[in-house]
């Protein structure tokens, strides 16, 4: 009797699945808060530069009008005039200098942040970016190192020690004393994000039937939604960024109370041999469902791997791309994995950039999580190919059609990038799933793996995308747009796999063609013809 027939005996989705849903859905509000705050923390208000003020003039008096409007005068952030005459003098034709007295910055939406504090602006202002970029790496990294440690020491220690860098790191950073440190306690905070996500995915569904696996991994996502939509009027009430980052951390520690409430993975008990563990924590899943059972069970029957016992081949990472329809697959979905979650966070983390309220929008783009992630609840059992493709041509025609929407609408081009949210936060939805099914049995967790980095590394681009605006302003949402419409395109070249078998060998993918291909080789290797004849020694 392997795992899945105990759950089907003790209930795959009872009191006890739900309960445990509660302990994993309640930290990812908490990640999300994490995972976006930068946008207010990290946010630049108007600013002049504050070497030529004339002495008349103090910082409540500075006119931070002169930077938006029709007759705007941009340069005024950071230049100064050369005949320090005064502000005002930097467009009347005398030459302008970089500033050097450092900025005064408008206190209307954000009393302080970290740009303002250490002054992330004109020549500094790919710093900021920077550091969003290393907590995206802090993420990749927390991907690789608590995955294995997981796997090694199981899924609930990982997820305590991530709970607890978290709430430690995260705290530290609200006292940082200079940027670098900041981004480095950042770094911390983004390992330990990995660390609770996958985990705590992973420890959900071990526990949870073949039935409601999707529905049970949807649930945790609206939870993220959650996040989204409350940080937003966190950062409305505080506006300093030392007591917003403190706000959403401190509260980390209360999750101090899951060494006692959070269960242990059955499953993984069982794969590593410490099957009396096991056989406790799933009679406490039973008594919990109503379904008890007896202990005539014996642990050495309710887990056994195959009697087979015949020596099966060894995949790698190498498989995914070794033939020819598993390199086009894999290819494509890596390259899906990427775009999604570069667009993702390219459009969550510059909301600034829509040109209307920062806390409104970012209320209104957590808003769109829920219905996109709902629609693919009925999009997917259609089909995963075209639900993929459709939502990939949604999100990346919006993002491009907002590059026409002049500054002066910026409800119009908010309302185009909220569709562009949408779209795209439901082709991530689907790509997990898909992807999953994409690949054979036997390299599906390397390719789900891989397809994972891939994503990481869009995450760490995604900052750095809107240093672009050098270039062009529009450049951002112009590769916003592209990257999503190739990857439609693209989808095109993959399988359909809803309500299909999934394939369980690299031969169920190529078919007939690598059958006969390991014929010939074999045929080759075994032809009389090709033994060689012993030769007489001449020596």
């Amino acid at each position: 009797m392997n795992f899945d027939e105990i759950l089907s005996r003790i209930g795959g989705f009872g009191k006890f699945q739900k309960l445990l849903y509660v302990w994993i859905c309640i930290p990812q509000i908490f990640l999300a808060f994490h995972m976006l705050v930068s946008v207010f923390t990290g946010a630049v208000p108007p600013h002049l530069c504050r070497s030529a003020w004339p002495s008349a003039d103090t910082p409540a008096t500075l006119n931070f009008s002169l930077l938006s409007g029709p007759d705007s005068r941009p340069e005024l952030s950071c230049t100064m005039a050369s005949n320090h005459s005064g502000a005002a003098a930097a467009g009347d034709g005398h030459p302008a200098g970089s500033c050097q007295g450092g900025w005064e910055y408008s206190t209307e939406t954000f009393q302080s942040t970290i740009a303002t504090e250490w002054d992330l602006v004109c020549s500094n202002a790919s710093l900021n970016h920077l550091g969003s970029s290393i907590y995206m790496f802090g993420l990749l990294v927390g991907a690789v190192l608590f995955g294995h440690l997981a796997d090694k020491y199981g899924r609930r220690i990982i997820i305590l020690i991530s709970l607890a860098i978290q709430a430690t790191f995260g705290v530290a950073a609200a006292f940082a004393p200079n940027f670098y440190v900041y981004t480095a306690l950042r770094f911390m905070v983004g390992t330990s994000i990995s660390g609770v996500i996958m985990n705590a995915f992973v420890l959900g569904t071990e526990w949870t039937g073949l039935r409601k696996r999707m529905l049970a991994g949807i649930i945790t996502d609206y939870f993220f939604g959650f996040g989204y939509i409350i940080l937003a009027g966190v950062a409305y009430l505080i506006r300093d960024w030392r007591k917003l980052q403190l706000a959403i951390s401190a509260p980390g520690f209360l999750f101090i109370i899951y060494i006692w409430v959070l269960p242990k993975s059955a499953r993984w008990l069982m794969a590593n041999d410490r099957n009396e563990e096991a056989w406790q924590v799933i009679l406490k899943a039973a008594e919990m469902n109503g379904k008890p059972i007896s202990k005539d069970l014996e642990m050495c029957q309710v887990y056994q791997t195959d009697e087979k016992s015949v020596l099966k081949k060894k995949h790698s990472f190498i498989d995914l791309v070794r033939t020819p329809k598993m390199r086009k697959r894999s290819l494509i979905v890596f390259y899906l994995w990427f775009v999604n979650v570069l667009v993702y966070y390219g459009l969550s983390l510059n909301i600034s950039d829509f040109g209307m309220n920062i806390f409104l929008t970012q209320m209104i783009f957590g808003l769109v999580e829920m219905p996109a992630r709902t629609i693919t609840l009925f999009t997917l059992n259609r089909s995963r190919k075209f639900s993929q493709l459709a939502f990939l041509l949604v999100g990346g025609t919006a993002c491009l059609l907002t590059t026409c929407i002049p500054n002066d609408l910026p409800i119009v081009r908010t309302v185009l990038a909220m569709v562009g949210k949408f779209g795209i936060t439901a082709s991530l939805s689907i790509i997990y799933v898909y992807s999953a099914e994409v690949f054979p049995t036997v390299i599906r967790q390397n390719g789900i793996g891989i397809g994972s980095m891939c994503a990481r590394i869009g995450g760490v681009l995604a900052p750095m995308m809107y240093l672009l605006r050098n270039i062009n302003p529009h450049a951002p949402m112009i590769l916003s747009g592209l990257c999503p419409l190739l990857g439609a395109g693209l989808t095109l070249l993959l399988p359909e796999t809803a309500n299909k078998p999934l394939p369980d060998t690299i031969e169920d993918v190529e078919g007939e063609s690598l059958s006969d291909a390991e014929d010939c080789v074999k045929t080759a290797i075994f032809d009389p013809r090709n033994v060689p004849v012993d030769t007489p020694r001449t020596d």
